[in-house]
This record gives structure tokens, sequence and C-alpha cells, in this order.
């Protein structure tokens, strides 16, 4: 039986973030900080409550900066000794156990070009996660292996319809032919 610890989990972090362009003209989108951490991190750890350990991260937009940061991660997260000849010996080590597959998926390549370049870093024989660099959600990922592997199909998909902020036009063409106020339901 396959469990979560057995697939990877894709992460398409290469968009422009457009909607948060006074973060993300900085910065790319997995990075914005939410609670002191980056939204990529806060992803990476939902999964990996779950067990999931392997992340392949699909870089496009300012992707070195993500590579600075999975660089540094490690270090960041530990005590250690330098010695400026060259050798670090890490003591306290606080950082996750994750292996972080990052590969430059380019900076306008659409999502299904995205998911056919990291193709390589995954395998063959095992399904895999993939969200989005701001995919951050409740989805209990055990609960949504099991329902993938148990339908056979060559994907599951997961999504949220919004909870409606404001009530509807009724159209007839360019016509306003009625208002529906949002009903205590949606919101």
């Amino acid at each position: 039986m396959i469990e979560p610890k057995d697939v990877s989990a894709v992460i398409l972090a290469g968009g422009l973030g457009s909607r948060l362009a006074e973060e993300t003209s900085v910065r790319p989108k997995p990075l914005v900080e939410v609670g002191g951490r980056p939204i990529i991190w806060h992803i990476m750890k939902i999964f990996s409550g779950f067990g999931v350990r392997n992340f392949v991260i699909c870089l496009g937009y300012k992707g070195h900066m993500i590579k600075e940061y999975f660089a540094n991660y490690f270090l960041y997260q530990s005590d250690v000794t330098i010695d400026i000849g060259g050798k670090m010996t890490f003591h306290t080590v606080q950082a996750e156990p994750w292996s972080v597959t990052l590969i430059d998926t380019g900076e306008h390549t659409m999502t299904g070009g995205r998911i056919r370049r990291v193709g390589a870093y995954l395998p063959l024989d095992r399904p895999f996660f993939m969200t989005y660099g701001d995919g951050v959600s409740d989805v209990p990922i055990d609960k949504l292996l099991a329902f993938h592997l148990a339908h056979g199909r060559k994907a599951t998909v997961t999504a949220v319809r919004p909870r409606a902020r404001f009530g509807a036009l009724d159209l007839n063409g360019s016509e306003v032919t009625g208002f529906r106020e949002k009903l205590d339901t949606e919101g």
C-alpha cells in the first residue's frame, strides 16, 4: 500500500504573483511571509505532517531566491561551528528531514510544462501530489491519497468553493433583470 511517505509533493513556485504585487516585486510569492515564515514552508509543513518528505519545487520567477532560501535553511536552523578554512560542524539541528529538489522550469512556462519538466525527478511507479506555491489548505493528505488510490484514476483534483461575499446580478445580455442577495449559507 502506498502511503504519503512514499509520495513526492510537487510545488509550482514559478508564477509572477501579480495579485500581491507590493510583495512579489521583491520576492516570489512562495517566499511571502505569513506568521514569520514563507508560504512555501507552511505548505511543506502541512504535507510533512502527513509523512511527505520529498518535495520537487518548480522554479520560475525569482527562482534563485527560493534556491537561496533552501540552500541556507539547514544552516539557519542549526547551531554550527565554522572553521574559516572550509569545515563546518553542525551541532543542534532544528531543520525538518526534507529532501528538496529545485528545478528551473522557466519563467514563462505554464502549469503543464512545469510538471513535464520535473517528470524526471518523480518516480514512475507511484502518484505524486501537486499544489501551487500559495496552496495552503487543510486537506487531509492521507485521505486524499487513499481516495485517489481507491478510484484508480490518473489524477484527483481538490477544489474549494469560495464563500460568496456579495449578491449576484441576473443578466440578459447587458441588461440587469434582477438581483439576488447572497444566501446566509454562502458566507
